[in-house]
């Protein structure tokens, strides 16, 4: 499902690598309902599950806060985007902040804790969100930047910077939309940054760039994934890309609680064509797993999409349940929640909806339309069913629109037709 942790974890700028097997996550951390990007955490997740459902929280593994101030250079500063590499028998956790700071420290483990922290010559200071990469040879390079990239070869202590290689431009936002965000892969001998891009007009997209050596130079690719739509406020998009179970993934994050944080790592399958291209993939709410299951509960902030004034917020009533707050239109001319891939086997009968407050919740569906229709005019929450106008088959993308001042809406499932 999307998103892949629990609901109460909020990790953004997802690295996926994977080490003995398992598949293993860094990335910053949100708070909830917290208007700050990030905080002055650090969690490692793994999962040995080739869906991508069942997570391990390996806990804190760095920490830079006001009580304990690991970074001594930088003692207040947010944590940033991360990265890991492995070389010479050590993990290294490459971090940067909000004040621009960029430093390394390491662990024996993957789990950390992670010790010893540096700055990055001649990175720190600089920009943000280095990503680093270890060769088929052993050398490791070390990328960062917004707005245009720059690298360099790390010297074996993969601490310091080889200044007589460091590259400048290696992306920029004029020629490639460049914003943030670098992740270095290398795929069938070419080498891949996954980064996020703003040629969309919002930081929203995660595109790829392709070369024949680490540091370029590189030619753009195109779009991989997009969360435009995925809450009223988004801004931006960081992730990457990583093999593991025989399949490719992306992860990347989407904001939530009508913010430009609160934001929640998701994955998709992604192909690597022949021809060494990535196609563009839609957000879905299934994610790496199986198809929703039309006739089980479906919780309705599993919306890949929105659109109006509607958003994902948490449930007070609830403790960890989401809902859809603020079902209308709003200011706006029309107002949805998709969910992508919705799996209805033989055929569905009925819906059934959970909301509250007043107005319609017109149901659609991939290839038969419109197909029902509910209305609603209560101040708390009720479960209305109607009949089916058509019977939808397969595997198929639902839309929810709404009509009137707005609802809340909590869950909706189908009867099978053979019930």
């Amino acid at each position: 499902m999307n998103p892949i942790l629990p609901r109460n974890f909020f990790m953004a700028d997802g690295e996926a690598h994977v080490y003995g097997g398992r598949l293993y996550l860094v990335g910053s951390t949100d708070i909830s309902g917290n208007k700050n990007y990030c905080s002055g955490e650090y969690h490692i997740w793994s999962t040995d599950d080739p869906r991508l459902v069942n997570w391990v929280d390996h806990g804190v593994v760095f920490r830079n806060t006001p009580d304990d101030p690991t970074v001594s250079w930088a003692p207040n500063a947010l944590l940033y985007a991360p990265d890991i590499a492995f070389k010479n028998g050590r993990y290294y956790l490459y971090i940067c902040g909000s004040n621009r700071f960029e430093a390394v420290a390491s662990s024996e483990r993957i789990e950390g804790p992670y010790t010893d922290v540096r700055k990055i010559v001649h990175a720190d200071g600089d920009s943000i969100d280095p990503t680093v990469f270890v060769d088929d040879n052993g050398q490791a390079y070390y990328l960062w930047g917004q707005f245009h990239l720059r690298g360099a070869k790390l010297k074996d202590n993969m601490a310091e910077i080889d200044e007589s290689t460091l590259t400048d431009n290696i992306l920029t936002e004029q020629e490639h939309g460049f914003h943030e965000g670098a992740s270095l892969r290398k795929i069938n001998g070419k080498y891949y940054i996954v980064y996020t891009d703003i040629s969309r007009g919002r930081a929203t997209c995660m595109s790829y760039a392709v070369s024949d050596k680490p540091l370029g130079p590189y030619k753009k690719g195109g779009v991989i994934i997009d969360n435009t739509g995925c809450d009223p406020q988004t801004w931006n998009n960081h992730g990457s890309i990583q093999s593991f179970g025989g399949k490719w993934f992306v992860f990347y994050h989407r904001s939530s609680q009508n913010s430009r944080t609160s934001r929640r790592m998701c994955a998709e399958p992604i192909e690597i064509l022949p021809d060494g291209s990535i196609p563009e993939v839609k957000m879905t709410s299934n994610g790496a797993d199986d198809e929703i299951n039309a006739f089980g509960e479906i919780d309705a902030s599993l919306a890949c999409r929105m659109m109006g004034d509607l958003y994902i917020t948490p449930d007070s009533e609830h403790p960890g349940f989401e809902f859809l707050k603020n079902c209308g239109p709003g200011n706006r001319t029309e107002a949805w929640a998709e969910y992508r891939t919705v799996d209805f086997g033989d055929g569905a009968k009925t819906i059934s909806v959970k909301a509250r407050g007043s107005g319609e919740v017109i149901l659609m569906t991939e290839r038969d339309g419109r197909i029902a229709s509910i209305c609603f005019d209560l101040d708390k929450s009720e479960t209305k069913t109607a009949k089916l106008d058509v019977i939808p088959k397969g595997k198929q993308t639902v839309w929810l629109l709404f009509k009137g001042r707005g609802m809340d809406v909590f869950s909706f499932s189908f009867r099978a037709k053979s019930e």
